[in-house]
Order: C-alpha cells, then structure tokens, then sequence
C-alpha cells in the first residue's frame, strides 16, 4: 500500500493512457486533459487499455513520483471511460489499489449522537 500525504486530493483520470508515457508526459496529460495541477500534491491515478494495470503520480515536494502495478487474475474495478477525472477518497484509492472493488468501500461516518428524551 502506499501511504497518500496528509490531505492529499485522488483523481482517477477515467480514460485509459498510453503506457508508455513516463512521469513528465503523464503530468502534462493531468494539466492539459484532467484540469489538474500536477505539482500539487495531488495523486493521479491512469490506467492502461486492458484495466489490469495503473500508473499512480504524485509530487512529493522534491520531484514526481511514479507508481506502476500490475494485477494478476483480476483488472481494476475502474468506473466507465468518459472524459474528465472521478474524485476518490484515501480509503476508496486504498480498495483500489488493492485490487478490491473501491465502489463498495465506505468511509466510516460520524455515529449519531443519543438525543435527550423530552
């Protein structure tokens, strides 16, 4: 797993890419197609052709950051292709990653607090 910095927004550009881009071409196709700023701090999530692999991009404050992992068996649970980027909390990005169906997960919410009877 990989540990996301502290606040950090997860885009998953819902497209597939080519997988040959490297860390540069991947973070210009963020500015220029998925409106998002590369240098941010945000983590960018790309997938291949076949959903069976992504690309995770993230500016760690010294240089981009490349991840590449490939699922063996199963592809990703990866919503439609459109245009445009899904927003992901850190825990649906952790399911992700992990290969488990990130639609399923649920953050835990905040347990209602006992009211007083009247």
């Amino acid at each position: 797993m990989i540990a996301l910095p502290a606040g950090a927004r997860v885009l998953l550009a819902t497209r597939p890419v080519d997988f040959r881009k490297g860390a540069h071409a991947l973070a210009a196709l963020a500015a220029e197609v998925l409106d998002a700023e590369p240098f941010s701090g945000a983590v960018l999530v790309f997938r291949a052709r076949r959903a069976d692999r992504i690309k995770i991009l993230v500016w760690d404050g010294s240089g981009l950051v490349l991840v590449w992992k490939q699922l063996e068996g199963s592809p990703f649970r990866w919503p439609p292709v459109v245009d445009g980027a899904v927003r992901l909390t850190p825990l649906e990005f952790a399911a992700l990653f992990d290969g488990i169906d990130w639609t399923r997960v649920q953050s835990t919410r905040r347990i209602p607090r006992p009211s007083v009877p009247a």
